[in-house]
């Protein structure tokens, strides 16, 4: 059987690092695409070593002619994509006025721009096969927006909105091509150590926090099992609930809390990396730096991907019960 082919988007670190090395586990070729050449050699090595093979593919998503090049070049060199993962993303933490025009458009185009050049340059190629399968790596912030990320919080609402009408286009169609969205919760990647911030403490994920591990298994699964969209995670269950049922409320929690729930007590360090504009130097892997507060698994999750099964199981308990009732 042929390998499955995927391209993974933003795979030198973080959650995109965790999904190449997911994928790698059972043999893909992986196109991976980011701008970090150092840290995707380092990934390539991982998904070689583990039975894949890698193309180390130094692109900056923001670029449409880049992309389309680079899809290009896996088609060529690894096959046909079964599976195209837009992962990419670019943030800001500071109150929007604080943001300069630059800075919002560069965490714009790479996050929600980024994921529209990167969906079109695999439907040219899967819409004429009439098959594949796009996966948005979204979050409950395409919901709910939070202080001090405006711009990362629009791009995800942006390509929520992108998908949703996408995908009625390709229901018209009659195509077999699927597109995903997955919504993840807080995850403890690099970006809080590398994301460009004007706070005056060191950023964090919102607590609860999840290993990208999570993300990574939720993301794999939808490329093989797409539903319309997944949720990841109890906290982004409440994050969609709340935003739909107690609006107005929220913003006043948020309003009261959001700016303490993104910083640690730890002032910033100046000198920090910063990978808005350019990439961060060395290999950060797929963890942040917040390993002793996050959780490796979710219960909501595996209840989420086993619910056939377990609806099987329960109608075959409720079944066996009235069986059991009906011999007395």
């Amino acid at each position: 059987m042929p390998s499955e082919v995927a391209v993974v988007t933003g795979a030198s670190a973080g959650v995109g690092r965790a999904v190449v090395r997911r994928l790698a586990r059972d043999g893909a070729f992986i196109g991976l695409i980011a701008r970090g050449e150092e840290r995707l050699e380092a990934a390539a090595r991982e998904v070689e070593s583990s039975g894949g093979r890698a193309l180390v593919l130094p692109v900056d998503v923001a670029d449409p002619t880049a992309i389309e090049d680079a899809a290009e070049r896996v088609e060529r060199e690894l096959g046909a994509i079964d599976i195209w993962i837009n992962n990419a993303m670019a943030t800001i933490f500071a109150p929007a006025w604080q943001i300069e025009p630059d800075e919002f458009r560069r965490a714009t185009e790479v996050t929600y721009l980024g994921t529209v050049w990167g969906t079109m340059a695999a439907l040219r190629r899967m819409r004429e096969r009439d098959r594949g399968t796009i996966v948005q790596v979204g979050s409950a912030l395409a919901y709910r927006a939070i202080p001090l990320q405006a711009p990362y919080c629009g791009a995800k609402a942006a390509i929520k909105s992108f998908t949703e009408g996408l995908r009625t286009e390709l229901m018209h169609e009659g195509s077999k091509v699927r597109i995903t969205m997955v919504q993840l919760p807080a995850h403890n990647t690099p970006q809080f150590e590398w994301g460009r911030t004007r706070m005056p403490r060191h950023p964090q994920p919102v607590p609860p926090i999840f290993q990208p591990e999570v993300a990574a298994e939720a993301i794999v699964h939808s490329a093989r099992h797409p539903r319309r969209e997944l949720y990841v995670g109890w906290p982004t269950v409440k994050v969609v609930l709340g935003e739909k049922l107690a609006p107005g409320l929220v913003d006043r929690y948020l309003a009261r809390t959001g700016f303490d729930s993104q910083q640690t007590e730890e002032p910033v360090d100046r000198s920090r990396p910063d990978n808005l504009f350019d990439a961060a130097p060395a290999d950060y892997g797929a963890h942040g730096t917040f390993d002793s507060r996050a959780k490796d698994r979710s219960i909501q999750l595996w209840l989420n991907l086993h619910r056939r099964t377990l609806a099987a199981g329960a109608l075959a308990g409720l079944v066996a019960l009235r069986l059991a009732a009906g011999r007395r």
